[in-house]
């Protein structure tokens, strides 16, 4: 009795995973605010100092040598400012509200980079902003997701055809498999999300490469600050201080322009596919985390954790515990694609795996590569078709999977 009981009290103090992988999260980013905050202030901060100490020398010294008092001086500085908000310049800029300049400013609105360059003064405007964003921005991050399953497709495509032609070359392939690629799949293989992430990775550094090589004669900056340029703009940060196709007159400017709007709009999309490739190993980390942070107070719960299974998530070894109980591992039931999928999203695996190899099952992410690459789509369950959630890649399949999830349990 006094076991049960014990187990019981010690289960209770166990948060539901998706919580705990929650709140450990939100943990982790506030630590990592901390640490970036701390580096940036001690990087910059002694910069901003210097620089309001010569400003403020630079404005006494003018007051003096124009007999100018500091608060007439400070009076026509805000207005100064002001112009600058509404986009004036003292160098010869782009008209910000001709077609090209809106075209441009909602562009930037839409994909969420916001540079402040440019925003709307009447009132009419900023009303009009709010509603045209809202459907812009949701309608954009849908184009993204949908970005991020072809790139995937793709890159499945190419992985699957290099790994059958090394196969080939050494005489491994079976002969079905030699003749019709499309009809068989290589047995054990699935592409990795590390290779995925990798050509990814290099894909936005060669973007931003080209990019920052355009920039940097064109724009007049430097190499450095034109990558620094391109990092801030391609993961929509945007912070405005550098901003691209500016200037009233450029050297061919037609093809500047369709240049940079093709720059932008690659990097940006490769950007939050390598994002979402990211997240997922993030989430695998967290994982990883939440297993070794368990049972730390109480030591029964190692073995009461194999026989509670988890809902979203299977540890290495599940499989042989299903068989011993009575589900062939291999079966495929009718919902067996989908249901597969979601517990794969959040896989637990020992850390000396992770580092052993790099095909490790880390998410829904690798079944979708490996459905992409045999060329046949995830089956979907009836249920899961009937209610219309089914489908996706990263934050949008999560949510979907989620949305299936509870309408079948209504």
């Amino acid at each position: 009795m006094m076991p049960a009981l014990r187990l019981q009290g010690c289960r209770s103090l166990h948060l539901n995973e998706d919580n705990g992988r929650f709140v450990l999260l939100a943990l982790l980013i506030i630590l990592y605010l901390l640490c970036g905050a701390a580096v940036f202030s001690a990087i910059e901060r002694p910069s901003e100092l210097r620089a309001h100490g010569r400003w403020n020398g630079t404005l006494h010294n003018f007051s003096e040598t124009f007999n100018i008092s500091l608060q007439d001086l400070n009076s026509f500085l805000r207005e100064y400012e002001a112009a600058i908000a509404a986009g004036i310049r003292a160098d010869a800029l782009r008209p910000r509200w001709d077609f090209t300049g809106a075209f441009y400013f909602v562009g930037t609105v839409v994909s969420t980079i916001g540079f402040g360059m440019t925003t709307p003064v009447t009132v009419a405007g900023k009303v009009f902003l709010i509603f045209y964003g809202l459907v812009g921005c949701a309608a954009t991050i849908l184009f993204f997701n949908l970005f991020l399953e072809r790139i995937i497709t793709l890159l499945a495509v190419v992985m699957k055809a290099v790994r059958e032609r090394r196969i080939r070359n050494s005489g491994l392939l079976p002969p079905g498999i030699r003749h019709d690629f499309s009809a068989y799949s290589i047995p054990g293989w699935k592409p990795s999300v590390y290779h995925v992430m990798l050509i990814l990775g290099l894909s936005a550094i060669t973007i931003s490469c080209c990019a920052s090589a355009m920039y940097t004669p064109v724009e007049g900056w430097a190499y450095l600050d034109s990558l620094y340029f391109c990092f801030v703009t391609f993961s929509t940060i945007g912070f405005g201080d550098f901003v691209s196709s500016q200037s009233a007159d450029y050297e061919y400017q037609s093809l500047y322009r369709v240049a940079n709007f093709f720059f932008m709009l690659m990097g940006v999309c490769c950007i939050y596919s390598l994002f979402n490739v990211i997240s997922i190993v993030i989430k695998q980390v967290l994982n990883w985390i939440l297993e070794k942070m368990s049972c730390l107070f109480c030591q029964r719960c190692n073995k009461a954790h194999t026989f509670l299974g988890r809902r979203n998530a299977i540890r290495p070894g599940s499989k042989g515990r299903q068989s011993r109980i009575g589900h062939p591992p291999d079966s495929e039931g009718p919902c067996d694609s989908d249901t597969e999928g979601r517990r794969l999203s959040g896989e637990m695996i020992s850390m000396k795996d992770l580092a052993a190899s790099n095909k490790v099952s880390l998410a829904i992410m690798q079944k979708q590569l490996s459905e992409s690459a045999n060329g046949y789509p995830r089956t979907v369950c009836g249920s899961s078709r009937h209610n219309g959630f089914s489908g996706g890649v990263g934050a949008l399949g999560i949510m979907n999977n989620r949305l299936a999830e509870t309408s079948n349990s209504r």
